[in-house]
């Protein structure tokens, strides 16, 4: 007995995807430890300086994110203790806070960074010829539109 629509490209189109995205976490992984750092860690470093200002409210760092506040107040909280980032108050609303990258902070993505990108020109963007990357790109922005589009909440339009 054969199960009905188990070749639709759908499924293999999500496989796919599962599979890179898989792939490309346990590459990455390693850089990241070396510098003591989880995967969610260096997002948020690198979500704070790509923002104005190099900070993003907390909410708008938790929409970016994906994490819950509490989740990402507890991010927020370890690198803070580390040194690589600070908490600010909001001057206008005394609800809202920011996550401010400091200047410890910006010394470790500088070392992580080099390494990083190494590794995504290795296998993903180096594999790529430019009009490809492009095209590859505006894809990914167009389905992240769809399912999470509050993932640019407070980034600059440069960055997104």
């Amino acid at each position: 007995m054969s199960v009905t629509n188990i070749d639709d490209p759908r499924l293999t189109a999500m496989g796919l995807l599962a599979e890179v995205h898989a792939g490309l976490t346990a590459r990455m992984q390693p850089v990241f430890s070396a510098a003591g750092l989880s995967d969610v860690d260096f997002e948020t470093l690198v979500r704070l300086g790509r923002s104005p200002r190099q900070q993003l409210r907390m909410t708008d760092l938790a929409a970016q994110t994906g994490l819950s506040t509490s989740g990402v107040t507890r991010v927020i909280d370890r690198l803070e203790r580390d040194g690589l980032v600070s908490r600010e108050a909001c001057a206008t609303d005394r609800r809202a806070s920011y996550a401010t990258l400091t200047g410890p902070g910006r010394d470790k993505l500088e070392e992580v960074l080099p390494r990083h990108l190494e590794d995504i020109d290795e296998c993903l963007t180096g594999l790529l010829s430019s009009a490809e990357l492009e095209t590859f790109l505006a894809t990914l922005r167009k389905i992240r539109q769809v399912v999470r589009p509050c993932a640019t909440a407070g980034a600059d339009p440069i960055h997104s």
